[in-house]
């Protein structure tokens, strides 16, 4: 476990060895934003190493990711708000400024299918998911072995309609004490309760076990199989307060024949689960997501 843990480490440290600012904007369409971005960058003498933008003729909406490199930059981050305040308030902004060598912390919260979770750890100690994972928290002991595995803090929290309460303070304590940036439910079967979900804005990402809006709630396949349906699938969305119908970060589909029980939904599901949660949180780590009217714009 310890060669695997400095593994874990090592590869975190490495992918963040990158310097770099990611600008993400929201702001009313108008003429000369890109330029006039452009011009601030340039002037405190940027290197731009990607920019996207995409603009929302329904909404009058125009969204950018801008990405630079911090090697010569002349603007330190703790002065960049009040450099930028003057362009930012002329085209009514709303921006955040992200930086690569402060990762993300992430917790993972998980009932008994381990699939996700797995792959998440996975992934992460390869250095595929840039950020740091020190806490995992279930309702269940399932999958304790794991954590220690890959050298993370597991912590056995019991949940049932009498301690539901006091079993969100526990969590909430434990956000706090680990400094969590990021929640990921790695199908944590738990609806979380309206405090829950506003304490951590923008910040839990659900992996879903259908095709949404179709089969809404608990056992899709189940559902899917009963409605004699010819495609399954997975969607990772942000959670809100109503079930299953936060903004959608990614989504795929398999094909599925009368040949196919209960069983075959489950199987074929578990493997795009895997696939669509991992690609939500990356691209919520690469701050590559920007959220507006209950929709994602997803920035190559």
């Amino acid at each position: 476990m310890q060669a695997r843990l400095k593994m874990n480490k090592t590869a975190v440290k490495n992918m963040s060895a990158k310097n770099t600012a990611t600008l993400l904007i929201t702001c009313p369409d108008s003429k000369g934003i890109v330029a006039a971005i452009a011009d601030f960058l340039y002037q405190h003498n940027a290197n731009i190493l990607h920019a996207d933008q995409h603009q929302d003729a329904e909404n009058k909406l125009f969204l950018m990711r801008v990405e630079w490199d911090l090697v010569g930059f002349a603007l330190l981050p703790a002065d960049f708000e009040q450099n930028f305040t003057q362009i930012a308030g002329r085209f009514n902004m709303e921006w955040e400024l992200k930086l690569s060598q402060k990762p993300l912390r992430m917790a993972i919260m998980v009932s008994q299918y381990d699939h996700c979770l797995a792959d998440l750890l996975h992934r992460h100690n390869n250095g595929e998911l840039v950020c740091e994972i020190p806490l995992i928290i279930s309702n269940h002991r399932e999958t304790e072995a794991l954590a220690k595995f890959y050298g993370v803090d597991f912590h056995f929290i019991k949940v049932n309609k009498d301690n539901k309460a006091d079993a969100e303070a526990q969590q909430f304590a434990l956000f706090a004490q680990y400094e969590i940036d990021l929640i990921v439910l790695a199908r944590y079967m738990q609806i979380l309760s309206p405090e829950f979900v506003a304490r951590y804005p923008k910040q839990i990402i659900n992996i879903h076990h259908s095709f949404l809006p179709a089969f809404i709630g608990a056992r899709p396949y189940h559902r899917a199989f009963e409605r004699g349906v010819k495609l399954i699938g997975a969607t990772g969305h942000y959670v809100t307060e109503v079930l299953d119908e936060g903004p959608i970060i990614e989504q795929d589909i398999d094909r599925i024949s009368h040949r196919d029980q209960v069983e075959d939904l489950i199987q074929k599901g578990r493997d795009l689960e895997r696939i669509v949660l991992s690609k939500a949180v990356r691209w919520h780590i690469e701050n590559r997501i920007l959220l507006y009217s209950n929709k994602t714009v997803i920035f190559d």
